[in-house]
């Protein structure tokens, strides 16, 4: 059976953080709040955790989780390199809603599904999930729901979907904004690369925000149908959601 913490509490956090520890440690899920939407996370070093998650998702290897770190030094222990224009996303955007593909480091022995050599990180801006991250290492996380359901945005919508294939709920109340994290390919800033970058899924950060940061090595924003590019209204609040938190 699962179990479920009320991390508002003083009294629950500090049993809900052990028992979320150890049930990472024995490749069990853990469902965790995040500054997006909720997330279901594993082990990001254990090949049977990571399986356990996909299927608890229904999802297969072809939708390799994302990974969520304490911070830029746990990145570039992931990555086999991290641009200048990497360091200054991370800068304007960590913690926060952007989740930024990179080669993965060729040297770890880890299987996150079908990658393709690389690995999507993000560090969250959340404290349960900070100090998790912090006690247990990266963790691989996708958000909690089951696929092409909405991403849950508190802790019961996610146990309604995932039940007792989670071991432990964390409960930090209700998302934010509900709204998911934007994921970018920045691959082709890698040295010998010169591909833009590129969104893969609109989310938290817009558009607009990258564009201040990257300038031209952006790709170019879509034009709606009058030929007027990135004027489209806020994401909607209740995405369907198969990638990550």
């Amino acid at each position: 059976m699962s179990e479920l913490f009320d991390c508002r509490d003083p009294e629950q956090l500090l049993p809900g953080m052990r028992r979320a520890r150890q049930a990472i440690a024995r490749g069990e899920l853990v469902v965790l709040p995040t500054d997006t939407v909720y997330g279901v996370g594993a082990d990001a070093f254990s090949a049977a955790a990571v399986a356990r998650l996909l299927a608890a998702k229904g999802r297969g290897r072809q939708s390799p989780p994302p990974v969520l770190v304490a911070g830029l030094a746990t990145m570039r222990a992931l990555v086999s390199e991290v641009p200048e224009p990497v360091e200054r996303l991370v800068e304007a955007f960590w913690p926060g809603g952007l989740t930024i593909v990179l080669p993965a480091q060729p040297s770890l022995s880890w299987d996150l599904g079908d990658t393709g050599g690389t690995v999507a990180v993000r560090m969250p801006a959340d404290r349960i999930a900070l100090e998790l991250l912090e006690e247990c290492g990266p963790l691989a996380v996708s958000s909690a729901n089951l696929t092409k359901r909405a991403a849950a945005i508190d802790v019961h919508e996610a146990r309604g979907m995932l039940g007792d294939s989670v071991s432990v709920y964390l409960d930090g109340g209700a998302s934010k904004t509900g709204v998911a994290s934007t994921i970018i390919d920045a691959t082709g800033l890698v040295a010998g690369s010169s591909r833009p970058v590129r969104v893969l899924r609109d989310g938290a950060i817009r558009r607009a925000q990258l564009r201040e940061v990257l300038g031209d090595l952006l790709e170019p924003d879509p034009a709606d149908a009058y030929g007027e590019a990135d004027r489209r209204p806020e994401p909607p609040a209740r995405p369907a959601s198969d990638g990550s938190a």
